[in-house]
């Protein structure tokens, strides 16, 4: 087999275990989901869990998988998200996983959402784990900027509009059973505005989220 880019610490080896070498595998593997918040908090921001900080090789799998077309990686780093929804909600029970929704433009550029992909690799992994769990679209995303491309302030000034509701109608159970948990996702959260602005929509048209799954938290750093 010939060597290829480990997509966790870029160094090149032979025989990767879905595009990720043994170590960063085992450096994946010993994360624990946590409760995250920013500070200070937006309104509206829903309690939130995620895997581990923006670092590491959970920062560069992220990388790979969003920037450079690694799209093999969206089963395992799904699979790393159903392990914070898990930890988020606490035992089995009926969910409906909402994905942070893509802009158009990004979307075209990552050749589909991303995110999307993630929610079903996670659904697909909890409901092989006895969960009923279905991904829901109640979102659309409305043209913004790229949020690396933003300070704080910019973040904030775009997720005001950042998103619509669908036409779709409040969240509902199966039949004769209770409605299902709202699960809010996405792959990283840095100020919580993005979180936050969909939350808002999501609670405004009867989809409103218990808890936020992430798979990275940026750490704020400070000026000495």
């Amino acid at each position: 087999m010939l060597p290829a880019d480990c997509a966790g610490c870029r160094e090149r080896r032979p025989g990767l275990r879905r595009g990720v070498c043994p170590a960063c595998v085992v450096a994946l593997g010993a994360l624990r989901p946590l409760a995250v918040r920013p500070t200070p908090a937006p309104p509206g921001l829903p309690p939130c869990v995620a895997l581990g900080p923006y670092a590491g090789p959970l920062r560069e799998a992220l990388l790979a998988y969003k920037e450079h077309g690694r799209h093999g990686l969206a089963r395992p780093l799904g699979a790393l998200l159903a392990e914070v929804v898990a930890a988020a909600v606490g035992e089995a029970r009926p969910l409906a996983l909402v994905p942070v929704p893509d802009t158009a433009a990004a979307a075209r550029s990552r050749y589909g959402d991303h995110l999307d992909r993630l929610a079903r690799h996670c659904a697909a992994r909890l409901n092989r784990s006895g969960w009923a769990v279905r991904v829901h679209r109640p979102l659309r995303a409305s043209p913004r900027p790229d949020s690396v491309t933003l300070d704080s302030a910019g973040r904030a000034a775009a997720a005001e509009t950042a998103f619509q509701p669908r036409s779709t109608g409040p969240v509902r159970g199966g039949a004769g059973g209770a409605a299902p948990i709202v699960v809010l996702l996405d792959d990283i959260v840095t100020t919580g505005v993005t979180l936050a602005a969909a939350s808002r929509v999501l609670t405004a048209t009867g989809w409103a989220p218990s808890v936020a799954a992430v798979l990275a938290a940026t750490e704020k750093r400070h000026q000495s």
